[in-house]
């Protein structure tokens, strides 16, 4: 095998996998089937990222003009295919509450990896448009895979017609660089955003409105409406899904927008996203403060992480993507540990998820080691001490102190003191001590599958493992850089 077919084994894998449970699903419908296909698919993809380790390490792979494979690809591909398969523990367990059919959710979720994947290569704006539409199209279908629910199928007309929205935002952008360039490769729109404001109006349009598109996808506010609303609309596995891989795909493309040749984006591209940073990590936290839905306040919570997270977008030098590397390791884990949590609570699937705060109270008392767990995700995403996400909050702020962007810094202590209040509202309810109804006592001790089980204990082993010993994150984190 050429050089070229080794670098893409992940992509390749994951589209065979996705084939495969489609043709199975045609001859047997078998949910425990489909969901093991796929799993088993996607652990075979992301073992299909061995092989390319050598190579890429010496040097960046260009398969054609469209997609390239680099140390950040690698990366990126890796996360995006472990933090799928911890989401796939998720579903069995709590799909087998559900009345009709249950397979076709495995290749929705198939088809959304394998769209954040293009992404992670993308070297092209065809390539940068297919996989946003890969990864986002199948949400549609997910977040309303409830069909007998209209909360459910009005957060997937909502995430369509929005997305479909900033989609075209987005293409209306990159035509308007292209009429002036000439040229749609990734370079070229990274060139088009370092000279925005420069003399060329039609240049800066379109990088504001490719910039918008992206901020979309990634819930940034003002763009942020459609989060808390969809959250609350989908199944706890695949709130999960949108919470981690979905806004994973996007800003993996967003930091090679903003930092090819290290980092060169205009003043004036650099004060906007200081403005939507400091708006989503206040805006979030702020409204985060007023739900009383675990769901919503994952959303509004999931609005300030990636604020946290634009720091780096505005911030130019290699340190600054590392660090990025380490919030997102961070984030994804603990985001797996506290929807693995939830998901357990409420499986099988009912006619609503268990997502009132009220209805985690007193867990500690019936379930310790569910809420242990919980505990431990919420404190790491507060940013305690001796946990993974501390460490990502102080890497955050490292690059913030060295770019000398004392806004973004302090906005960053002041959005995780707010978090810091309302994390600690959910912990006292876990902890406070309650009689408990008979059909409340039930949903504590629902069912622990293995997988679920074992997908939990890692996630939480590895956020106070990283918390104590943070060497193998930042280790991780030199993967991340660009030409």
């Amino acid at each position: 095998m050429n050089e070229q077919s080794v670098a893409l084994l992940p992509l390749v894998v994951t589209t065979a996998t996705i084939v495969v449970a489609m043709l199975a699903i045609a001859i047997k419908r078998d949910h425990r089937l489909i969901a093991g296909i796929t799993i088993v698919g996607l652990n075979a993809a992301l073992l299909s990222l061995a092989p390319g380790l050598p190579i890429v390490e010496a040097h960046a792979v260009v398969v054609t003009n469209l997609m390239t494979v680099d140390g950040t690809a690698q990366f990126a591909m890796a996360l995006i295919l472990v933090t799928t398969l911890g989401v796939l523990t998720m579903c069995p367990p709590y799909f087998d509450g559900y009345g009709g059919h249950r397979e076709e959710l495995y290749l929705l979720l198939g088809v959304g990896t394998l769209g954040a994947l293009t992404l992670a290569c993308a070297s092209h704006a065809a390539t940068l448009l297919l996989g946003l539409e890969l990864l986002s199209l199948p949400m549609v279908g997910a977040v309303a895979y409830q069909i007998d629910r209209p909360r459910s199928i009005e957060g997937g007309v909502k995430y369509l017609i929005l997305s479909a929205g900033a989609s075209a935002t987005l293409l209306f952008g990159l035509a308007l660089i292209f009429a002036e360039s000439g040229a749609l490769d990734v370079g070229a729109l990274a060139g088009a955003i370092a000279g925005a404001g420069l003399g060329s109006p039609i240049v800066t349009v379109g990088a504001a409105m490719l910039l918008a598109g992206l901020a979309f996808k990634l819930s940034f506010v003002p763009f942020h409406q459609w989060t808390p609303d969809v959250y609350e609309a989908a199944p706890l596995p695949i709130t999960a899904f949108l919470s981690t891989v979905v806004k994973l795909g996007a800003f993996v493309i967003a930091l090679r927008l903003l930092h090819a040749g290290v980092g060169s984006a205009s003043p004036l591209i650099v004060t906007a996203i200081v403005v939507l940073a400091l708006a989503s990590m206040l805006v979030g936290s702020v409204l985060a403060l007023r739900q009383t839905n675990l769901k919503r306040l994952l959303a509004y919570s999931s609005i300030a992480n990636f604020g946290y997270l634009a720091v780096v977008l505005a911030v130019p030098g290699v340190e600054a993507v590392r660090a990025a590397g380490v919030y997102l390791v961070a984030y994804l884990i603990t985001s797996l540990g506290v929807f693995g949590v939830m998901t357990v609570v409420s499986s099988p699937m009912a006619r609503r998820d268990r997502e009132e705060i009220d209805e985690y109270r007193s867990l500690f008392w019936y379930r310790p080691d569910l809420a242990g767990i919980l505990i431990a995700m919420l404190l790491s995403l507060a940013g305690i001490p001796l946990t993974a996400g501390f460490v990502g909050k102080l890497a955050i702020i490292g690059a913030g102190v060295q770019a000398a962007q004392w806004w973004l810094v302090g906005g960053v202590a002041l959005a995780s003191a707010i978090g810091v209040y309302y994390y600690l509202r959910v912990i006292n309810a876990l902890l406070v001590s309650v009689d408990m109804t008979p059909d409340q006592a039930t949903v504590r001790f629902g069912g622990l599958y293995r997988a679920t089980a074992i997908m939990l204990l890692l996630v939480t082993f590895a956020t106070v493992l990283l918390g104590v010993y943070p060497q193998p994150l930042f280790a991780l984190g030199r993967y991340l850089a660009f030409p």
